[in-house]
């Protein structure tokens, strides 16, 4: 535990820096009978950075689907918040106690252009303390305008949130960093977007909603003494090992989010995840993944693969998320440096060097990660071409990302005419030497892999089907498929309809947004 600073000044008074944002450093006494215990740190920061807003109530609030083992380990008591009640809360038609409503500003590179923007469809509740003393946003998204909505309706479709919902929980599942999602409601109102939808409204759980987009917001306006103590805020609440030597802190505090947003990219991609649209509004500075609009699960190993139906240049195509990470990150070194050093010719070389070691530690997640994947657990020096020849085989025959691995870690290459092919056949002949060249036994080793390989992930076709069939009314469907991909690396029986890969992915499958 490090000393405690001086309390930092802010609109209104002064907040401790210290006591409000460490795990475990929290009181967590004075929960309600459903177990709300809010509290609202963001909103001690300088006004700027929000505006309180309440939600705009709905005409008749449903629960669709409420995530109940989320509930008790946020210290709430899903008995108390199935059916009506939940309703109510979930839909911001009534709000919990403590609960002390805004809409955050931030600002975001969209697709390459800077643009100002802020929640023009979320309201965040406030900050609930966990029964371990953490700290965690709880936030309506699609709850109606805020000065931020840009003309839009502020509303959100039942699809796309039972999307996030269902994708956002996988890549729990996955041992992922991401948001979660405690609840679905629809909301009794129609929502226009290419067609009449339902409209309906998810609660979503964050570390925080602190985004690069956050940064830029700020450094756009040139209010470096907020920007200041927006750091100092993230540094406590999401990095609070980090030096406290003042000519160190910005730049250790700047080099811990590369490290942790590129070992995020790397994850997403080991599992062949899409993500879609990495503005930088939606690289959140916890490390968690953000977001999950017009994301996919890649079936074909393709570097190009694209899903989102605006990303008509591929700007965040699957083999190129690790270099836009970097872009991100870059955009919050810029934004960064009146606080780096007081020399801005200084603060310049500062960020370059952080950023110019991105690349090499990209290449060594990945290697590493893939290593792993293939049960590869001692170097030899062929290692990095028998990967290079295992993914060029699996582009040039279209081979499918996630099956091909989970085929080795369970008994080798699929028996199926695409791998019966010489070059297939001679790589996992090569493979098969390589392993039995390791201490362990060949069976110890694919323990190992089906422990990094999934056999279920949320299938875009899988998706589609259950999604189509929750909003005509029936969600069983999307409930077994949740229940699936809540166990991917529990293999299924195999006549599963949830393991299998589509007959024919479809090169022009597309995901929206939803706004």
């Amino acid at each position: 535990m490090w000393p405690e600073p001086e309390p930092i000044p802010v609109a209104g008074g002064f907040f401790p820096v210290h006591r409000p944002y460490i795990s475990g450093d929290t009181d967590t006494s004075g929960r309600t009978p459903e177990g709300w215990l809010l509290d609202h740190s963001y909103a001690r920061l300088p006004d700027v950075l929000f505006h309180r807003q309440a939600p705009v109530p709905v005409k008749a609030p449903h629960l669709v689907v409420f995530n109940k083992p989320l509930a008790a380990d946020l210290g709430l008591y899903p008995e108390g918040l199935d059916g009506e009640a939940g309703a109510n809360y979930f839909s911001g038609n009534r709000l919990p106690p403590g609960a002390l409503p805004i809409a955050q500003a931030y600002a975001g590179h969209q697709f390459g252009g800077f643009t100002m923007l802020g929640d023009g469809r979320a309201i965040l509740l406030g900050e609930q303390i966990t029964p371990d003393g953490r700290r965690v946003d709880i936030q309506l998204k699609g709850a109606g305008q805020t000065p931020f909505s840009r003309r839009g309706d502020g509303r959100a479709a039942l699809g796309p949130m039972l999307r996030e919902y269902l994708v956002s929980e996988a890549m729990q599942a996955l041992g992922i960093p991401t948001t979660r999602s405690l609840a679905v409601v629809t909301t009794g109102e129609p929502v226009i977007r290419e067609s009449v939808l339902a409209g309906a409204i998810l609660t979503r759980v964050a570390a925080s909603h602190i985004r690069v987009g956050t940064f830029e917001y700020l450094a756009a306006r040139r209010d470096t003494a907020s920007l200041r103590i927006l750091t100092e805020y993230t540094i406590q609440r999401h990095y609070p090992g980090l030096t406290t030597e003042e000519s160190s802190r910005i730049p250790a505090f700047l080099e811990a989010v590369c490290d942790r947003q590129m070992e995020l990219v790397v994850r997403w991609m080991l599992v062949g995840f899409v993500h879609g649209v990495m503005n930088t509004d939606n690289v959140a500075l916890s490390g968690e993944t953000i977001d999950y609009g017009p994301c996919a699960f890649m079936d074909h190993y393709d570097p190009g693969t694209v899903f989102s139906s605006i990303d008509t240049g591929g700007r965040y195509a699957y083999g190129r998320q690790a270099s836009i990470t970097h872009w991100n990150l870059t955009r919050l070194a810029e934004a960064l440096i009146p606080l780096l050093h007081a020399d801005e010719k200084e603060a310049v070389r500062m960020a370059e060097e952080i950023l110019g070691t991105l690349p090499g530690k990209f290449q060594t997640l990945w290697s590493n990660g893939l290593r792993a994947k293939l049960g590869l657990t001692t170097r030899e020096d062929g290692d990095e071409e028998l990967i290079g020849q295992f993914l060029a085989l699996m582009q040039e025959h279209g081979a499918d990302w996630t099956l091909a691995f989970r085929s080795l870690a369970e008994k080798g290459l699929p028996g199926v005419p695409a791998y019966l092919v010489p070059g297939w056949q001679a790589w996992q002949t090569r493979w098969t030497d390589r392993l039995e060249r390791q201490p362990e036994s060949t069976e110890t080793l694919r323990q190992g892999m089906r422990q990094r390989n999934p056999a279920v992930i949320p299938r875009n076709h899988h998706v589609e089907r259950v999604l189509d069939a929750a909003t005509n009314g029936d969600t069983a469907p999307f409930l077994s498929l949740l229940d699936a991909v809540g166990r991917p690396f529990q293999p299924l029986p195999e006549d599963s309809v949830w393991m299998a890969a589509p007959e024919a992915p479809d090169p022009h499958y597309r995901t929206f947004c939803g706004t």
